[in-house]
């Protein structure tokens, strides 16, 4: 069965990575072939080519270009007839927004895969809401409970991503060796974010907590993820500012881009990334405990679906001396991020395990082939 993924391929994050983890586990689902149609080249289409899953192009998409809307979706029904695609899948509000029309007049399939929570007022989602799926894809119960905010699909299955967390351990002197590079103090711990800079991941909330432990000289932060467009710069520059007013810009290790995260999860003693909003899921928490981090974060959105007390501890919203609280227990307790740590495996294999979550994945487009599927496709049919 042949799926193609339709997604915007503008920007790399936590989709993007999840997308590929799907590819990487391709051969766990041999009864479906995946293809991607992307509208922009970047490092996601380049990652996509290099791991050899075919990368159709499609036109470069600007909204408030018509004509662009327009030529995109008539390169997407041509790949959709050339190439014998059996299902459509739509990643995010904007690629559904722009192509399911089009999707919807091929009489394939269509599939949209909700990656984040819907408030149903921004535009796109609005221009979204028109064109209902047959089926819907949601990565957390919290992503599907703000379904009913766009649409009621025909259907809906939730699907965490696949996550393979069980690869080699750095070697006791690469580990002691990279710490040293990034500053941890000896007998310290390193506390890791890895996420985009935008304010949902909270950093600025991070960076008070460990000004309230500034006095403390027993920790450093490395924050990884680099500013791909002009506000995340700023809010950077924000965020080193803050660190400065803070007295701690010596101890926070700004790294920028890094493609390494597995390395610095596995040299780091602490995972923290106190949501400011409620998250879709958090792919970077399964990763993290997975690596046998204790993960401190947010108790809202996704992330209560992935840390409880037995592998991490969840603060409440926006409560900065509670965050502190949380960092300073575990940076001052090694026993207990050993405890918490060492449950962190079997959690990430409970929810995210390749083989199970890829054969879910699998049954789940392979119904698509059903007489309800069909009958739907008829009714779609007969309302164009």
């Amino acid at each position: 069965m042949r799926i193609l993924h339709v997604h915007s391929g503008n920007l790399f994050g936590g989709v993007e990575t999840a997308l590929l983890s799907l590819v990487r586990e391709q051969a766990r689902a041999p009864r479906i072939e995946p293809v991607f149609a992307l509208c922009f080249e970047g490092r996601f289409a380049r990652d996509l080519r290099a791991l050899g899953a075919p990368v159709r192009m499609l036109e470069p998409v600007r909204a408030r270009n018509p004509l662009s809307v327009m030529r995109a979706r008539r390169r997407l029904a041509g790949i959709i007839a050339a190439e014998r695609i059996d299902a459509v899948i739509c990643h995010m509000a904007w690629a559904h927004a722009i192509f399911a029309p089009a999707v919807r007049r091929s009489g394939r399939p269509l599939v949209f895969w909700m990656h984040s929570a819907a408030n149903g007022r921004h535009w796109v989602e609005r221009w979204a809401a028109r064109t209902a799926p047959d089926l819907a894809i949601c990565n957390s119960r919290f992503t599907a409970s703000t379904m009913v905010k766009l649409f009621t699909p025909a259907r809906s299955e939730i699907l965490c991503f696949p996550v393979a967390t069980g690869g080699p351990r750095l070697p006791p002197s690469e580990r002691d060796a990279l710490r040293a590079k990034l500053g941890a103090p000896t007998g310290g711990a390193a506390i890791l974010q890895a996420s985009r800079m935008e304010p949902l991941k909270g950093h600025e909330s991070h960076l008070r907590a460990l000004g309230i432990l500034r006095d403390r000289r027993d920790w450093v932060c490395w924050m990884a993820g680099g500013a791909e467009r002009p506000h995340e710069r700023a809010y950077l520059e924000r965020l080193a500012a803050l660190a400065r007013e803070l007295g701690i810009d010596g101890r926070v290790k700004f790294l920028g881009h890094r493609g390494d995260v597995r390395q610095l999860m596995l040299a780091a003693d602490i995972f923290c990334q106190p949501n400011a909003a409620p998250d879709a899921f958090g792919l970077v928490f399964v990763e993290a405990l997975g690596a046998g981090l204790p993960v401190v974060t947010t108790a809202m959105g996704g992330a209560c679906e992935i840390v409880d007390e037995r592998c991490g501890i969840l603060t409440p919203p926006c409560d900065v001396p509670a965050l502190a609280q949380a960092l300073s227990k575990l940076i001052a307790n090694p026993a207990e991020r050993l405890r918490l740590g060492s449950a962190g495996p079997a959690r990430a294999a409970t929810l995210c395990d390749p083989a199970a979550r890829m054969a879910q994945f699998e049954e789940i487009l392979l119904s698509l082939r059903g007489p309800a599927c069909a009958a739907q496709k008829t009714a779609a049919g007969s309302h164009r």
